[in-house]
C-alpha cells in the first residue's frame, strides 16, 4: 500500500474543492490501490466507487490509436497510409496537406491545423458534418511543421476505422477493444453517462467557487467521448504495460504498443524540471519523470479532469479521474504516487501546487482589471442597434444570429445564447457562463462595407489564425421573388444600355452592353452583388411601393446611377 496516500487524496480534494475522485495504482503490473473518494455529485450523497463511470475525455485518444493499431496488425492499414486513400472525399484547406496527410499525422497532431475546437465543441454536428467543414478551416502551420493538439483529427481517425471495419467507431471499439479487455462499465455519450445509475456529475469553477456544471455532449467521440470506471481503466493500463496482452493472451501486438509509446513529435519543455521534454506518440504523451520514461494522457472537458500515466520499464501505472475541472490534483496525486512506488525521496507536490493555485486565483483578479483598463470608456456604436441585427454565416463555424432586445444586442449561436455587452466602438462581448460550454468574453467585432452597412462579424474563435469572419446572410427585398420581378427591365447610364432579366428560378441576370452576362446575388435590403465581381454592387431604387425606377452601381471608383427606360 501507499503510506499516507488516503490522507493526501482527502486533503487535495478539500483544497481544490473536488466532489469526487477515483484512483487506480498499479505496481509490478498488479493493482495495489483501487478506490473511490468523495461524492459522485455535490447535490447528492452517493459515494464514488471503483465502478462509478466518469467521462475519460482525451484519454479516449489512446483507445482510438489502439483501434487503428488492430487494423495495422491485420494489414488493413499502415500508419503512413494517406487519409485520402481511405476517405476519398477528405479535404483540408491546403491542397498539399489534403493529399499527403497520413493516419500517423492524425494521431500525433501533425496536420498543420490548430485546435479549431469551436467547430465541434457546441456538440451539434455529427462526424460527417465535421468532415465537410475541415476544408474551410485555415491552418496555422504547414503539414508536419510542428505539433498542434487537434481533436478534429481524432474524429477523422475514428472515421478511418469506420471505413475499414464497416462498423460505427463505438461498436468497433467496444467489440475489438473494450470487451476483450473485460470492460463492464462503459458508454460513449454524455446522455448514456447521465442515464447510468452509478455516474459522476461534472463540476466547474468560477474563480474559487465550485459550480455544478451542465452536461455538455462530445460528438467528436474518438477524441474524447468514452466513459468508463476506474476499475476498467486499470485493465487498459495493465494491457499496455503487458505489451498488448490481456490475461496472457495478445490483444495488440507488441509492435503496435511500442509504436504508440514511441516519440513522434516534440511538444515542449515541461513546466517542472522533474519531467523534462514532452513528446507525443500515437494517442499517448511521452515524457520522463525523475529519470524514468513515462507515457501518459490527460483529459479535460467542462467539469471533468483525468490523467493516466504509465512507467513501462517498471510496469507501474496511475489513473486519476475527477468530476471537477480545471485542477492540478490529477498531476499532484500522480507524481506523489510515482515517488512512492519508485522509492524516490518524496517531493511535497501538494505545497508546490497549492501555492500555484493561490497565485492563479490572485492573478485572475489582476487580469480582470487589466481587461477593463483596455476598454475605451465613453465610446458608442457607430450604428443604431437595429442595424446590427441579422444572421451571419461561416461555412465551418455555422450561423450567428444577432437580435435587438430593448436597449442591447443578443446573440444566438448553435444552441448558445445571451446578451452582448458593449465593450467599445463596434466591439461587443459575450457573457461569462462558467458552468456551460460557452465562449466566455468572446469579442465580436462588427464590420461594415464602404456604403456603411454592417455586413460582417469577426470573432477570435481560433487564436492561432486570423479572426473567423461571419458574413451577413442575404435578407430583405432582394431575397423575395416579387421584388426581383419588379427589377426586370432596361436601364440606361448615359448612352450605355443595361438589361436586367429573370432566369428560370426567379434570380436576376445583368448584362451591360458589350460585356458578359452576370448573375446578381442578393445581399441585404434591395442590394445585390455581381456573383463573379463581388466588389461591384447594384441597388435598385424604389421610390414607391410598386415602382423600381433606377439602379445604383456602387464600385470601388465611385457610385453611378442608371435610370430605368420606360416603354
Amino acid at each position: 500500500m501507499l503510506s499516507g496516500f488516503d490522507a493526501l487524496v482527502e486533503m487535495s480534494m478539500a483544497e481544490w474543492k473536488i466532489p469526487g475522485l477515483a484512483l487506480a495504482v498499479i505496481r509490478d503490473g498488479e493493482p495495489i490501490l483501487l478506490r473511490g473518494y468523495g461524492m459522485r455529485d455535490s447535490s447528492a450523497p452517493a459515494p464514488v466507487t471503483t465502478a462509478t463511470q466518469f467521462l475519460l475525455c482525451s484519454l479516449t485518444k489512446s483507445f482510438t490509436a489502439a483501434g487503428l493499431g488492430l487494423l495495422v496488425d491485420e494489414r488493413k492499414l499502415d500508419w503512413t497510409t494517406p487519409v485520402r486513400e481511405i476517405i476519398p472525399g477528405f479535404r483540408l484547406h491546403d491542397a498539399v496537406a489534403t493529399e499527403r496527410l497520413t493516419v500517423r499525422d492524425l494521431l500525433c497532431h501533425h496536420s498543420g491545423l490548430p485546435r479549431h475546437d469551436w467547430v465541434h465543441a457546441p456538440g451539434d454536428l455529427d462526424t460527417q458534418q465535421m468532415m465537410e467543414r475541415l476544408r474551410h478551416l485555415a491552418p496555422s502551420r504547414g503539414l508536419r511543421e510542428s505539433w498542434q493538439y487537434q481533436n478534429l483529427a481524432y474524429a477523422v481517425a475514428g472515421h478511418v476505422a469506420e471505413r475499414l471495419s464497416g462498423q460505427r467507431w463505438e461498436d468497433f471499439t467496444a467489440q475489438r477493444l473494450l470487451q476483450p479487455l473485460g470492460f463492464t462499465r462503459y458508454s460513449f455519450s454524455t446522455e448514456a453517462l447521465a442515464a447510468d445509475p452509478d455516474h459522476a456529475h461534472p463540476h466547474a469553477m468560477d474563480g474559487d467557487e465550485r459550480l455544478r456544471a451542465s452536461w455538455s455532449p462530445i460528438r467528436a467521440t474518438p477524441a474524447g467521448g468514452l466513459n468508463a470506471s476506474v476499475e476498467d481503466l486499470a485493465k487498459w493500463m495493465r494491457c499496455l504495460l503487458d505489451a498488448g496482452k490481456v490475461d496472457g493472451h495478445p490483444l495488440l501486438s507488441p509492435t503496435i504498443v511500442r509504436d504508440m509509446m514511441t516519440p513522434q513529435v516534440h511538444v515542449c519543455r515541461a513546466e517542472f524540471q522533474e519531467v523534462g521534454d514532452v513528446h507525443y506518440g500515437l494517442g499517448l504523451t511521452v515524457e520522463h519523470y525523475r529519470g524514468d520514461r513515462t507515457v501518459s494522457h490527460s483529459g479535460s472537458w467542462l467539469g471533468w479532469a483525468t490523467l493516466m500515466t504509465l512507467m513501462p520499464a517498471r510496469r507501474q501505472g496511475i489513473a486519476v479521474l475527477t468530476n471537477r475541472a480545471p485542477s492540478a490534483v490529477t498531476a499532484l496525486l500522480t507524481y506523489s504516487a510515482l515517488d512512492q512506488v519508485c522509492g524516490h525521496p518524496p517531493i511535497d507536490w501538494f505545497s508546490r501546487l497549492r501555492a500555484r493555485r493561490h497565485e492563479m486565483l490572485a492573478q485572475q483578479q489582476i487580469d480582470k482589471a487589466a481587461q477593463l483598463a483596455r476598454q475605451h470608456a465613453g465610446t458608442t456604436p457607430s450604428h443604431p442597434l437595429p442595424d446590427y441585427a441579422g444572421t451571419y454565416s461561416h461555412p465551418a463555424y455555422g450561423q450567428i444570429t444577432i437580435e435587438t432586445d430593448s436597449d442591447s444586442l443578443a446573440w444566438h449561436w448553435r444552441g448558445m445564447s445571451g446578451h452582448l455587452a458593449h465593450r467599445h466602438y463596434d466591439v461587443f462581448v459575450t457573457p461569462e457562463k462558467p458552468a456551460e460550454i460557452h465562449p466566455d468574453n468572446l469579442a465580436l467585432t462588427f464590420l461594415y462595407d464602404r456604403d456603411g452597412t454592417i455586413d460582417r462579424i469577426a470573432a477570435p474563435l481560433e487564436p492561432l489564425v486570423d479572426d473567423i469572419v461571419f458574413h451577413r446572410v442575404a435578407a430583405g427585398d432582394a431575397t423575395t421573388a416579387a421584388f426581383r420581378a419588379r427589377c426586370v427591365g432596361e436601364y440606361r447610364h448615359s448612352a450605355q444600355r443595361i438589361d436586367v432579366e429573370s432566369d428560370a428560378a426567379g434570380g436576376l441576370l445583368l448584362t451591360i452592353a458589350g460585356q458578359p452576362r452576370r448573375r446578381l446575388r442578393p445581399l441585404h435590403g434591395r442590394m445585390f452583388e455581381l456573383e463573379d465581381l463581388p466588389r461591384i454592387r447594384v441597388e435598385f431604387r424604389m421610390p414607391g411601393p410598386d415602382t423600381v425606377d433606377a439602379l445604383v452601381f456602387s464600385q470601388p471608383n465611385g457610385t453611378f446611377l442608371a435610370m430605368r427606360v420606360v416603354a
